[in-house]
């Protein structure tokens, strides 16, 4: 049996020239000029920018720059990663894809910082839980966040809501039901609003024993999850995508760390996302498109006021409403800012900090606990010693997600790619076909002009520290 590509109507099978130039060397370079920036304000925002500046304080008080960033790439995500599963219309591809886009630079960032961190330091948290077979399960599944468990570094509890976002997008793919983005971000926006305060979150595992066997249960179902998808079988495929959407939705509704309502408008933020690129393509009426988003943003602003106060927003990390509905507003006026000007060209050190964006995600933490005592002793005071701190910082940094990106990212994508080719040679699969009567679930429709999608769709998230 062969494998089966499913293409934009139209094309032959076979890559055609503007195919190969969508490929790799046609990115979008908004999406990388949003990526780059939401790294870099997350970056500033843990480097503790704000406090340096006269009025930071009022700054944090009315808006939270890590919320502003984490939004940021969930927006990005929402809006690349399903085109990137539908342009391949390979399951197997996309999650190959997926693996090596992300392990490698997780792998070489917890390695690399537990070497260089000085002793007693409690940024990389892996193996200093007590508990360290349970932690490393548990993050090795990416799903730590929504295990009880802690994140092996801060930034990392973003990647959960990532992984659970690729079940739930491939899962719905393999059904034939990824065309309903507007109905899933509607309806999270939703539960999100009517639900978001009294929701139980650590239902399933809040004692030690209990997140034992969730973390066994959680790793072995994505275990078998993978192991059907990245089988090649139609049947196989559709099994594991919908087992581990399934454990997706668990966790999401009864075990996340997160308040229930920032869980939920997460999802719907990124559902959202997608829901604006169905519309950019002519695959949804505008109109719903737009009556869609309009009610995430309206409830995301609601959601704050309603739930993000009290006291709650200590566990989001933020002065409270006011900041939360300002960055939320923010988040989506930048993104929409930059899909207006999507034509144009975007300034080349932008798009470039898009390309490291992940890198620079990942290690910025890490290495402002290993250089801050070597750049902050005596701590600045004038404002042309702190600009020189925030200008060393940030050189150091970028210069370290570059050497990442070219060191450790991009062999390892090429290797992905080896990996796919030699895996489909040895063991052709077919399409995960849809149910009787869905047509054509799994093929992108017919659109005005060719789906674009960047070759390397970042991890989107590249994304939120522990904001």
């Amino acid at each position: 049996m062969t494998q089966i590509r499913l293409r934009l109507p139209g094309r032959a099978g076979g890559t055609t020239r503007g195919a190969a130039a969508v490929g790799a060397g046609a990115r979008l370079g908004w999406l990388d000029a949003l990526r780059g920036l939401a790294a870099l304000v997350v970056a500033l925002h843990h480097f503790g920018i704000l406090e340096m500046l006269p009025f930071g304080g009022a700054i944090w008080w009315h808006f939270d720059l890590g919320l502003y960033g984490v939004m940021l790439f969930f927006l990005v995500s929402g809006y690349i990663i399903p085109a990137s599963l539908e342009r391949r219309g390979d399951v197997r591809a996309f999650w190959v894809g997926r693996l090596f886009r992300i392990y490698p630079a997780l792998i070489a960032t917890f390695t690399v910082s537990i070497m260089m961190l000085p002793k007693g330091d409690g940024s990389v948290a892996l193996f200093r839980t007590g508990h360290n077979l349970i932690s490393l399960v548990a993050n090795a599944t990416m799903l730590q966040d929504m295990l009880n468990v802690v994140n092996g570094m801060g930034v990392t509890w973003t990647l959960t809501y990532e992984m659970i976002f690729y079940f739930l997008v491939t899962g719905l793919f393999t059904l034939g039901w990824h065309r309903r983005s507007s109905s899933f971000a509607v309806g999270f926006a939703a539960v999100a609003l009517v639900f978001g305060g009294s929701l139980a979150t650590g239902t399933i595992a809040h004692d030690l024993g209990s997140t034992r066997n969730l973390v066994l249960a959680a790793a072995l179902i994505v275990l078998m999850g993978f192991a059907c998808m990245l089988s090649g079988n139609p049947v196989l495929t559709r099994t594991g995508a919908v087992l581990v959407a399934g454990l997706g939705v668990v966790l999401l509704l009864n075990n996340s760390r997160a308040p229930v309502f920032e869980t939920l408008l997460i999802f719907a933020t990124m559902f959202a996302g997608t829901v604006l690129y169905r519309a950019e393509h002519g695959q949804i009426d505008r109109m719903q498109a737009w009556l869609c988003c309009g009610f995430v943003v309206v409830a995301g602003v609601a959601i704050g006021w309603m739930y993000n106060r009290n006291g709650v927003e200590q566990n989001t990390w933020n002065s409270g409403w006011i900041a939360w509905s300002t960055s939320y507003t923010g988040a989506w006026a930048t993104f929409l800012g930059a899909m207006a000007l999507r034509k144009r060209r975007f300034p080349k050190v932008l798009t470039w900090l898009g390309a490291v964006s992940f890198s620079l995600y990942l290690m910025h933490v890490p290495l402002l606990h290993t250089i801050a005592p070597l750049l902050a002793h005596p701590a600045p005071t004038t404002t042309g010693a702190k600009t020189l701190w925030v200008v060393e910082y940030l050189a150091i940094a970028l210069a370290a997600a570059y050497l990442m990106y070219r060191l450790v990212e991009l062999p390892f994508q090429k290797l992905g790619r080896k990996v796919l080719k030699a895996v489909e040679r040895r063991f052709p699969g077919g399409p995960a076909a849809a149910p009787e009567g869905a047509a054509r679930p799994a093929a992108v429709p017919a659109a005005a002009e060719p789906v674009r999608v960047p070759a390397e769709a970042g991890a989107g998230a590249g994304g939120p520290g522990a904001s």
